[in-house]
C-alpha cells in the first residue's frame, strides 16, 4: 500500500495498476482512490470500465491505442474478470510490449497466479498491490481511528467483543460501526451492552461457539447454536460447509503448531490474519486429531449425502453433532 499511497501523494502514476486479495474493502477504497484522481468526474469519453468473464480483449487494446479526447489520458478499469488466472495472454503480450503513453490501465481481481504472464507484465508495467486480510492491531487502529473522529470512546474490552462479532471483513464491520454510532449518538462511551444490543454476529463466530460447546461435551449447547442460526434464516447447507471449513481449518493448525510453529508462521501458511491463527490454535487443543479427521470427513460424507437427495440438509448438522465429535 505505501506505493500505492506515495503515487497518489505525489501524484505521479504508473501505467497500470493491479490490486487484488481477500480485503475487499481495502480494494475497492484504493480503486475508488485512484478513479478520483486519475479521472475527471462524469468524462464517460476517456474512462471504460469493464468487468467479468469472456472480455473483449481485442477491443480493449485497441481502446487503450486510441488517443484521449481533450484529456491527459485513457483509464481502462478492468474487474473480476479472472485473467490473472488464465486468458490473459492477450493483454499480457500489449503491456509487455510498446503500450500507449496516454493509457492507464486499473485491474481488480481478489484472486490472481503470481506465476501468469499478465501479472509479471503488470508487476513490470506498474504496480500490483496485495490486500490481504488486515491484523488485529491494524483493525483496532482503524475502529479506533473512526470512533474518535465522532469523539467516542471504547474500552479495550469492549473492543474485543465487537471485533468477535464481526469477524475482520473491514466492510461488515464498517456497517456494523455506523451502526452502533447512530444507536449511541447521544453518549460518548460505547459499551458491551450496545454492542450486543447493535451488532449482528457472524456466522463463523456462531460455528466458533459451536465448536467450543463440542470441544466440553456440550452437545445440547452446539444444538441451540444451530437452532438460533436456522432462525436466522441461515441455510443448513451453508451452516454444514462452514462448520466442515472450520474442522480443517483446526486439523492444519493443531498440525502446524505440532510441527513447532508459531502463530505467525500458522497465519501466513494458512493465509489468515495472525489472531485468527492464535484462535484457531486454542481453539483446536483440547480435540484428538483424529476427532477432527473424523469430523471434516463425516461433514463432507453429509455434504454428499443431501447433493444427491439422499439426506433433508437440516438434519445433516444435527448429525454431524451428534456423532462425528466423539471418538466412538
Amino acid at each position: 500500500m505505501k506505493q500505492l499511497n506515495d503515487d497518489l501523494k505525489q501524484n505521479n502514476f504508473k501505467k497500470a495498476y493491479l490490486l487484488f486479495g481477500e480485503e475487499r474493502y481495502l480494494r475497492l477504497q484504493y480503486r475508488k482512490r485512484l478513479e478520483q484522481a486519475l479521472c475527471t468526474e462524469g468524462d464517460t469519453m476517456n474512462v471504460h470500465f469493464y468487468q467479468g468473464k469472456d472480455l473483449p480483449l481485442g477491443e480493449i487494446v485497441d481502446l487503450s491505442e486510441t488517443m484521449p479526447f481533450l484529456a491527459e489520458r485513457r483509464v481502462i478499469f478492468i474487474s473480476d474478470s479472472g485473467l490473472f488466472k488464465s486468458g490473459g495472454d492477450v493483454l499480457a503480450e500489449y503491456l509487455s510490449g510498446t503500450p500507449c503513453e496516454t493509457s492507464c490501465f486499473i485491474f481488480t481481481e481478489s484472486e490472481v497466479d503470481k506465476r501468469s504472464r499478465l501479472y509479471k507484465a503488470v508487476s513490470a508495467l506498474g504496480h500490483a498491490a496485495d490486500f490481504s486480510v488486515q491484523d488485529e492491531r491494524t483493525l483496532k487502529l482503524w475502529i479506533l481511528g473512526t470512533l474518535k473522529k465522532e469523539n467516542k470512546k471504547i474500552s479495550e474490552q469492549t473492543l474485543e467483543l465487537f471485533l468477535s462479532k464481526t469477524g475482520t471483513d473491514m466492510s461488515n464491520i464498517q456497517s456494523e460501526l455506523e451502526k452502533l454510532l447512530c444507536y449511541c449518538m447521544d453518549r460518548d462511551v460505547i459499551t458491551d451492552a450496545d454492542v450486543e444490543s447493535t451488532c449482528s454476529t457472524q456466522i463463523s463466530t456462531q460455528i466458533f461457539d459451536m465448536i467450543n460447546a463440542l470441544a466440553t461435551g456440550n452437545q445440547k449447547r452446539a444444538l441451540e447454536l444451530y437452532y438460533d442460526l436456522l432462525a436466522q434464516k441461515e441455510p443448513p447447507s451453508r451452516i454444514l460447509y462452514h462448520i466442515g471449513r472450520l474442522c480443517n481449518q483446526l486439523l492444519q493448525a493443531k498440525d502446524l503448531s505440532a510441527r513447532g510453529y508459531g502463530s505467525a508462521d500458522i497465519a501466513a501458511k494458512m493465509g489468515l490474519a495472525p489472531f485468527i491463527a492464535t484462535k484457531l490454535v486454542k481453539q483446536a487443543a483440547p480435540f484428538k486429531t483424529s476427532v477432527l479427521k473424523k469430523a471434516v470427513s463425516k461433514s463432507v460424507e453429509l455434504e454428499t449425502a443431501f447433493k444427491s437427495g439422499t439426506l433433508d440438509p437440516l438434519l445433516s448438522v444435527e448429525i454431524l453433532i451428534m456423532n462425528a465429535f466423539n471418538e466412538n
